[in-house]
């Protein structure tokens, strides 16, 4: 079969750097911004974080080939800021949202789990007369 194991779709190869970043000479402030070992689902998230900053002038991404686990993300900035500089601003930015959204989820299976143990311990459970 031709499909690669499937561990290299997320082991990274030992001496391969999992990002590697190359300013733009065509473009002031831009730079193209190879990631190893992700896919669509971090490139999208990234391309929207980098978009909520105002500074950013352009932000999209692409996976050149279904096979090949990397994608390259290209970002143009304003003078205030370096592509470099925002998408750190953006990892920190989604790490934030993480943070929330876990937060959030744990005291929903907090909230799920009591309801639950109240419905077990039956209608009489309530002993306050």
């Amino acid at each position: 079969m031709n499909a690669p194991d499937r561990f290299e779709i997320f082991v990274l190869p030992e001496g391969v750097k999992k990002i590697t970043v190359t300013p733009d000479t065509r473009l002031p402030n831009a730079a193209t911004i190879q990631i190893q070992r992700e896919d669509h689902t971090l490139g999208t998230l990234l391309k929207a974080a980098l978009l909520r900053d105002k500074r950013v002038l352009f932000a999209g991404y692409k996976v050149p080939h279904p096979l090949e686990h990397y994608f390259v993300l290209k970002v143009q900035t304003t003078d205030e800021t370096s592509p470099k500089q925002a998408l750190r601003e953006a990892i920190d930015s989604l790490v934030s949202d993480i943070a929330v959204l876990l937060g959030r989820f744990n005291d929903e299976v907090r909230r799920a789990r009591d309801a639950a143990s109240f419905q077990a311990a039956g209608p009489y459970h309530n002993t306050d007369f």
